[in-house]
C-alpha cells in the first residue's frame, strides 16, 4: 500500500466533459494509487468508459485537469475489440503492435495469459474468452505501472470469467 507522503499514480480534478448535448461527466475528482484496486461501478450510459478515455489521454475534458507523470507505464485492456474480418491479423502481429518487444516477451506475455498456444492463430478466429485473455497479455506487455482494464469479461461465458479474474488478480 502507498503511503501519505507518495503522490498518487494519476490524479483526476473536477473533470467535465460535454458530448451531444448531454453532460457525461460532472465535477469528477479522484485518486489512484499505487498498489490499489480502483473499480468505476455504475449503470450501462453513465461515463465509466469516457471517464477511462480521460484518465488514458484518449479524450480531453472541456475542464478540469487529469495530472499523471510523463513516464507513466500504462497497460490498457478496451471493453471490446473491433477486428476487421478481412485484415489479415495473427495474435503474434497483434503482440507486436503494442510495443517494441522480443519474441520472448510476447510469449511470456501470451503464457502468463495461458494463451501462447494462439501465437499463429488469426485474431478474429478467436473464441470471446480467447480474445480477452489476448487482450489481457498484450495489456501486460509493457510491464505498466497502472493496469487499466474496461470490462475485462464482458462477452466471456462463466468458466472462462473466473479464470480470467484469477489471471487478473
Amino acid at each position: 500500500m502507498g503511503t501519505e507522503s507518495e503522490t498518487p499514480l494519476i490524479q483526476l480534478k473536477q473533470l467535465n466533459l460535454h458530448l451531444g448535448g448531454r453532460h457525461i461527466i460532472q465535477d469528477v475528482s479522484f485518486d489512484i494509487e499505487a498498489d490499489q484496486i480502483t473499480t468505476l461501478i455504475g449503470p450501462n450510459g453513465s461515463g465509466k468508459s469516457t471517464l477511462v478515455r480521460l484518465l488514458l489521454d484518449l479524450q480531453q475534458p472541456d475542464s478540469g485537469t487529469v495530472v499523471r507523470p510523463p513516464a507513466l507505464r500504462i497497460g490498457y485492456m478496451p471493453q471490446k475489440l473491433h477486428i476487421e474480418q478481412t485484415l489479415p491479423l495473427t495474435v503474434e502481429r497483434f503482440m507486436k503492435l503494442a510495443a517494441k518487444v522480443s519474441p520472448d516477451e510476447i510469449i511470456s506475455a501470451l503464457s502468463e495469459a495461458k494463451v501462447d498456444h494462439l501465437l499463429k492463430s488469426p485474431l478474429q478466429k478467436l473464441s470471446g474468452g480467447e480474445t480477452q485473455r489476448v487482450m489481457l497479455a498484450r495489456a501486460l506487455l509493457r510491464k505498466p505501472q497502472l493496469l487499466v482494464l474496461d470490462e475485462p469479461v464482458q462477452g466471456v461465458d462463466i468458466t472462462g470469467q473466473i479464470e480470467l479474474y484469477e489471471l487478473i488478480a
